[in-house]
């Protein structure tokens, strides 16, 4: 059974950073972010496959967020800079099956293995 654990959500001002965490129990897997605002439909943030060696964001924050994994560790980070406003949202971490996989995917039903989200909140 594939656990996923998130943390390191909060408020932060615009402009600052935050890291996420996401430690994952069981399976090498293929890891996203995802992200819903009050009113909004879950929406992909980025990706990255079971090694690490590759990486894929959505445009929106293309630039300003990098997707790192520890596998020694088993966990995943979200280093967040530049948050606006627009970032407020609960962030997911999400996961599947991982060597061989097609990577990247994008759409949360492609998705096995679910966090139960962390809150991030950016004052303007």
């Amino acid at each position: 059974q594939v656990q996923l654990v998130e943390s390191g959500g909060g408020l932060v001002q615009a402009g600052g950073s935050l890291r996420l965490s996401c430690a994952a129990s069981g399976r090498t897997l293929n890891m996203g972010w995802f992200r819903q605002a009050p009113g909004k439909e879950r929406e992909f943030v980025a990706a990255i496959n079971w090694s690490g060696s590759s990486t894929y964001y959505a445009n929106s924050v293309k630039g300003r967020f990098t997707f790192a994994r520890d596998n020694a560790k088993n966990t995943v980070y979200l280093q967040m800079n530049g948050l606006n406003p627009d970032d407020t949202a609960v962030y997911y971490c999400a996961a599947y099956a991982g060597i061989g996989a097609y990577f990247p995917k994008v759409r949360g039903y492609e998705y096995e293995y679910w966090g139960q989200g962390t809150q991030v909140a950016v004052s303007s």
